[in-house]
C-alpha cells in the first residue's frame, strides 16, 4: 500500500501540522469545543467530513476508518487538520493583513505559508487518497485581531497534541519522519503564538501529551469551523 505514496515528496516538503491552548479558564478543549467564539453542527459533506464526528471504530488512537488504512488513515487526518489551519491563516491573511502589530504579522505571514507548505506536502503525498478540502467558516475569528491570536493559539497547541498522539500508530518510518518534520513546526507556532499572548512556551510543562483522534476530532467538530 505504501509504495502508493509519494513518500519522498513528504521528506522533501516537510509533512504535517497544528495546535491548543488554554483561555479564560476553559481547558484546551473545552476552548475548541466551544468554537473561539461560537459553536455549530458539523455538516457532513462525504466520508473525510463525516468521519470528523466522534468514531466508534477507534484503534489505540487512530483515526477513523473513513479517513482510510493504516498511515493513509493518519496522513489523511493529518490532511484535514492542515486544511483546517491553512484556510484559517489564508482567512486571517486577506482579513488582518496591516492591522496587526509586528509580531504577530510576521507570524501570521511565516504561519501562514508553512501551513499551505504542509497541505501541499500532504496532498502530493497521498495522490487520489487525499481527502477533499472541507468548506469553512471561522465565525468573525480571522478578522478581529484578538479573537485571531486567541484561536491560533488554540489551533497550533491543538496540532501538536494530535501529532503526537499518531506516534505509536505509524507503522512506515519515511512516514513517521515526515510527521516528526511538520510537528516541530507546529511546535514552533504554538510557543510563539503563546508567547505573543504572553501564556507559557510550554503549558504543559517539559513534556507534551499525545490526543487521540476521537478526541482531537470531537473537539474541531464542535467548534462549528467545518460546515461542508
Amino acid at each position: 500500500m505504501f509504495h502508493e505514496l509519494n513518500l519522498q515528496q513528504v521528506d522533501h516538503d516537510g509533512a504535517i501540522h497544528e495546535a491548543a491552548s488554554a483561555a479564560a479558564g476553559d481547558t484546551r478543549l473545552d476552548f475548541l469545543r466551544k468554537g473561539a467564539l461560537g459553536t455549530g453542527a458539523l455538516v457532513s459533506g462525504g466520508a473525510i467530513l463525516s468521519a470528523l464526528a466522534p468514531a466508534a471504530a477507534m484503534a489505540g488512537g487512530a483515526p477513523p476508518k473513513s479517513f482510510g488504512k493504516g498511515d493513509i488513515a493518519i496522513l489523511n487526518y493529518a490532511l484535514t487538520l492542515e486544511y483546517l489551519e491553512a484556510a484559517f491563516y489564508n482567512d486571517a491573511t486577506a482579513n488582518l493583513t496591516g492591522k496587526l502589530d509586528a509580531r504577530t504579522e510576521t507570524f501570521l505571514k511565516i504561519t501562514t505559508a508553512d501551513e499551505n507548505a504542509h497541505v501541499k506536502a500532504l496532498k502530493k503525498a497521498l495522490g487520489s487518497k487525499a481527502a477533499k478540502t472541507p468548506k469553512f467558516d471561522f465565525k468573525g475569528t480571522t478578522a478581529d485581531a484578538d479573537m485571531f491570536k486567541a484561536t491560533a493559539s488554540v489551533l497550533e497547541n491543538t496540532g501538536v497534541h494530535a501529532y503526537l498522539g499518531q506516534v505509536g500508530n505509524v507503522k512506515n518510518p519515511k512516514v513517521l519522519a515526515a510527521a516528526a518534520a511538520i510537528v516541530t513546526i507546529e511546535a514552533r507556532h504554538a510557543a510563539e503564538i503563546n508567547s505573543i499572548l504572553g501564556k507559557s512556551i510550554t503549558p504543559d510543562g517539559p513534556f507534551d501529551t499525545g490526543f487521540t483522534a476521537a478526541k482531537v476530532l470531537a473537539a474541531v467538530k464542535g467548534t462549528g469551523f467545518i460546515v461542508g
